[in-house]
């Protein structure tokens, strides 16, 4: 869904909270739950590609729950707002309504509000119940998919994404049938070939008479529970009523008019302080590298160094050396992230090696 993809979406759909009604974590874990597998007629991983690539979805609503067991320390002050920490932790709900290229939608609640993102023909409404506050944008004329988020906003995005990264490096493969909201679905299994990879395996369980992802799942080497995973609790394959991407404003509402062309955005970075960006490697065992102006770990002794809780969580981080120079390094269950006294940043789904031997090049 192209709405899902621009950066509005990305300040609260990063925290991916809980819409029209709040489902506990451990309701919401338990919907991820096994069950009996059906039987199914034997299908190739060769045919699931295709069923995916060739699948047209013409209308859909559900409810989506997300989980992530990411293994990380307390993130606050090391980056900005909650809602990003929110992504990062626990378990959170969303409620999405798509009808065509054009129109599509997703409602969150969380324990401070609603928040909805509508898009209706060439309208984009966002709307916060904690502020009460509105924005509205139209889209120039012809525009087609929005730039990409940072992060997937539901389990098609999100197998998007990884079916896009298929390359030699990747053992493609069936894995077991399973009934996910209901449905009858085919699983199948992307697994990393490098060993440089922290990522065991992605798992996505495809609907079996529709062919739309229904869940998204991410092994870690050595973890037999998912690190992250979404998936579908409900799910109707109906056109949705256009009333649902009508977006009403509520009394008092306070609403900002966005010039044509531009996308909401959180803070931008004057440009001089923008992170330079390349990327070394190929496919799972990709590292981001970017020069952060200072920004390193508290030691370094270039440009600003971190304060408060920045200071202090970076403060707490494991202190690194090597033949590339020194740092503070923070890992996951997924990812390992360097941040170099001389002001870099390496991170990737790889181990704190395969950084080190990109932070020596």
């Amino acid at each position: 869904m192209s709405v899902l993809k621009s950066r509005p979406v990305l300040r609260w759909l990063v925290p991916v909270a809980a819409v029209t009604t709040v489902v506990g974590g451990g309701a919401a874990i338990g919907t991820f739950a096994a069950q009996a597998e059906p039987s199914l007629p034997p299908r190739s991983a060769a045919q699931l590609l295709v069923d995916l690539q060739t699948s047209r979805l013409e209308g859909l609503s559900g409810t989506v729950v997300q989980r992530a067991d990411l293994g990380l320390p307390p993130l606050a002050g090391l980056v900005a707002g909650d809602d990003l920490t929110g992504l990062l932790t626990g378990t959170h709900t969303l409620r999405v309504w798509h009808s065509g290229p054009d129109r599509q939608r997703i409602a969150l609640l969380d324990t401070l509000g609603e928040q909805d993102i509508i898009r209706n023909g060439r309208d984009v409404w966002t709307w916060s119940s904690r502020t009460n506050t509105a924005t509205h944008r139209t889209l120039p004329a012809g525009e087609g998919e929005a730039a990409p988020a940072e992060l997937p906003a539901t389990p098609q995005e999100a197998a998007d994404r990884a079916l896009a990264a298929i390359d030699p490096s990747t053992e493609v493969s069936v894995g077991r049938s399973a009934t996910v909201a209901g449905r009858d679905a085919y699983e199948l299994v992307l697994a990393p070939r490098d060993a440089a990879s922290l990522v065991h395996q992605v798992r996505i369980a495809i609907d079996a008479r529709e062919h739309v992802p229904l869940r998204f799942e991410v092994f870690a080497d050595g973890s037999d529970q998912p690190a992250f995973e979404m998936a579908f609790t409900q799910v109707s394959y109906a056109r949705p009523d256009a009333d649902q991407f009508t977006f009403n404003p509520p009394p008092g509402v306070t609403v900002t008019e966005e010039p044509a062309g531009e996308r909401p955005a959180g803070p931008r970075r004057p440009e001089g302080e923008r992170p330079q960006l390349r990327t070394v490697g190929e496919g799972w065992a990709t590292v981001v590298v970017a020069r952060l102006d200072g920004a390193g770990a508290p030691s370094a002794g270039a440009g600003r160094a971190p304060t408060g809780d920045a200071a202090t969580l970076l403060g707490s981080l494991p202190a690194v050396s090597g033949d590339w120079g020194s740092g503070r390094l923070l890992t996951g269950k997924l990812f390992s992230v360097l941040l170099t006294d001389d002001g870099r940043l390496l991170a990737g789904a790889v181990t704190p090696e395969r950084l080190y031997q990109v932070a020596t090049g």
